[in-house]
């Protein structure tokens, strides 16, 4: 197991780590989402005149429909299978006035959910100049080879195409962390995780794939983990220590002093 996993596996079971990670990962709710004033008035009309197909057609303008239907993705996309699917829409429109217009307003405006917010927040703690690094979003700028210790925070498809350009990466993916220091390349993913299974697996896997990349003799490759992984016995934590002392894994919380050890 490498030096700076271990150290974070030491950090998130001995010490503040939620406190700490809190100032990369703000992760503070959004306010409700909006509803314009005269949409909601007319699903309001819909539901008390019954016009089931007024009624899903007007819900269906929303960001967030105010129920879970496997049906629903379709009605969005192909606005005329309403016309065409009476019992459907009225199946729908039958559940929607059996839980009634205060919880259709309450599901119809419910915040994005934390973990969707949560990935542009890594760029912004950079962008703070967390890592005592010059940041820079210009890539001319970080191309100036008299600009040696430098980040490259502009998006992440920018820094996959520089590194496809110019450092041998091979994946069709972008990358969160691009930076040259010491006449050496460090790319990585980052990913905050609160839970285990389904999507929040293959964010993990999606991380940790990073480090089986080919790229050119002065990359670094580095898998940025934060959140349930270090958890001990939770399957994770079990994965990571199996890896090699010549990959890197860590979290967050520890990548400013493995920068200046490079």
């Amino acid at each position: 197991m490498n030096l700076w996993t271990q150290l974070s596996i030491e950090l998130a079971n001995q010490r503040n780590y939620l406190d700490e990670l809190f100032y990369v990962y703000p992760t503070i709710p959004e306010s409700i989402r909006d509803i314009d004033e005269q949409m909601w008035q007319n699903v309001e009309n819909a539901f008390h005149n019954h016009n089931n197909k007024e009624l899903i057609k007007n819900l269906l303008e929303f960001e967030l429909f105010p129920i879970k239907d496997s049906y629903v993705a379709y009605l969005r996309e192909d606005k005329k299978a309403i016309d065409r699917n009476p019992q459907t829409v009225n199946r729908l429109a039958g559940r929607l006035y059996e839980i009634g217009l205060n919880k259709i307003f309450e599901r119809s405006t419910e915040p994005k959910e934390t973990n969707r917010q949560i990935g542009h927040l890594f760029k912004k703690w950079i962008e703070k100049g967390s890592l005592g690094l010059h940041v820079t979003n210009s890539l001319e700028e970080f191309n100036d080879l008299s600009n040696n210790n430098i980040i490259f925070n502009g998006s992440d498809t920018e820094s996959k195409n520089f590194a496809q350009k110019y450092l041998g990466y091979q994946r069709d993916k972008g990358l969160d962390l691009l930076i040259r220091i010491n006449n050496k390349y460090i790319i990585g993913e980052a990913k905050f995780l609160s839970s285990f299974g389904g999507n929040q697996n293959n964010q993990f896997q999606d991380a940790i794939s990073l480090l089986d990349t080919k790229v050119n003799d002065n990359v670094i490759k580095v898998a940025i983990l934060d959140g349930i992984t270090y958890i001990s016995g939770k399957s994770q934590k079990i994965s990571i220590e199996k890896y090699n002392r010549n990959d890197f894994i860590m979290s967050a919380l520890v990548l400013r002093n493995f920068i200046y050890q490079v």
